[in-house]
């Protein structure tokens, strides 16, 4: 039997100790906490890190560290267990500061905060110059570079469509990593959304026959209208034009047709010589769009505004004088181009 002197021994030894490991976990818990909220140690000013799909959480903490982040990447590990959270990280490309603590890193993960860039396609571009603008965007994985245009199409789930002006003109963000396929998808399903909105608002009495036709002419407009406010008048005119069954006689469809051999200087022989983008010898519309229109010309092309003009030409200001016939058109003609020469 225990004597009662050595049992309050006893009792005394085990308060102590359970009070010892209480101060322990109090201690431990004080240190998580303070750790969590510090911000972690880098390497650089910043640590970038993209995660794929089905990453494990494990290593997810050993991109980190290897991005830069000054750490055990077991604790970081630890941390993402102990929160219970780890299986919520979600793919995509991260960026923290020096100022970005454990909770912080976790929190931008879970929620999805990533990183992302930006690349801007502009009204009237070709898709020449688009392509050109996709390979200059930083961080995106070029996939489509050794592609022809009808490859691309092909790839994007559209065989047979022409690449030129299906694409709506926009700024589009990305995730840093991802292809360029993904920001192509996007905006041709953008100018897809665009062009059905517009074509379901044309006007009864449009002399066009589908959205195709829709999008051609919208190009044209975007590319021979110097001032917004004349985009609906320029369309009027061409619409009239349609209907009677004239030539287009657009300088930038010719320009088109051309492509590399063009020099910046359109001359009187290239007017004449005859090519399915010369809408000075063949009437109706090109057989592709020349370029990227927006959502106002495409608007335009659809709903033009009404008027009897069926010439108009540049005052040299960027706008654009109008005329009904061919007398009044030759006399803005003098008035306004000949005396520039």
């Amino acid at each position: 039997m225990v004597s009662r002197s050595r049992g309050s021994r006893l009792l005394r030894v085990a308060l102590a100790l359970a009070g010892g490991a209480a101060l322990l976990l109090a201690a431990a818990a004080a240190f998580t906490w303070w750790w969590l909220e510090r911000p972690l140690p880098l390497a650089a000013e910043r640590a970038e890190v993209s995660i794929e799909a089905g990453t494990s959480p494990r290593d997810v903490a050993d991109a980190w560290v290897a991005a830069g982040v000054r750490v055990p990447p077991r604790l970081l590990y630890e941390w993402f267990r102990w929160s219970g959270q780890a299986r919520r990280i979600r793919a995509g490309s991260y960026e923290i500061d020096a100022g970005t603590s454990p909770r912080r890193l976790l929190a931008k993960m879970v929620q999805g905060e990533e990183t992302l860039e930006q690349v801007r396609f502009t009204e009237g571009w070709t898709v020449r110059q688009l392509r050109a603008e996709l390979a200059r965007a930083p961080h995106l994985r070029p996939t489509t570079a050794r592609m022809s245009d009808a490859e691309l199409m092909a790839a994007l789930g559209a065989p047979g469509v022409p690449a030129e002006g299906h694409f709506f003109p926009d700024t589009y963000a990305y995730s840093r990593g991802v292809s360029d396929l993904t920001v192509l998808r996007r905006a041709l399903g953008a100018m897809e959304h665009q062009l059905a909105a517009a074509w379901a608002a044309r006007a009864p009495d449009s002399p066009l026959r589908s959205p195709e036709q829709a999008l051609i002419l919208a190009s044209i407009v975007e590319k021979e209208t110097g001032r917004a406010a004349e985009r609906a008048l320029v369309a009027g005119v061409f619409a009239n034009r349609l209907r009677a069954g004239m030539p287009l006689q657009t300088d930038p469809s010719v320009i088109y047709g051309l492509g590399e051999a063009f020099d910046g200087n359109l001359r009187k022989r290239d007017l004449l010589a005859d090519g399915p983008y010369n809408t000075y010898t063949r009437a109706g519309l090109p057989p592709t769009p020349i370029a990227l229109p927006g959502l106002a010309a495409l608007r335009a092309a659809v709903r033009p505004e009404p008027t009897r003009a069926l010439y108009f030409v540049a005052r040299g200001d960027g706008s654009s004088a109008f005329s009904e016939n061919l007398g009044d058109h030759n006399r803005a003609v003098n008035q306004f181009q000949r005396r520039q020469r």
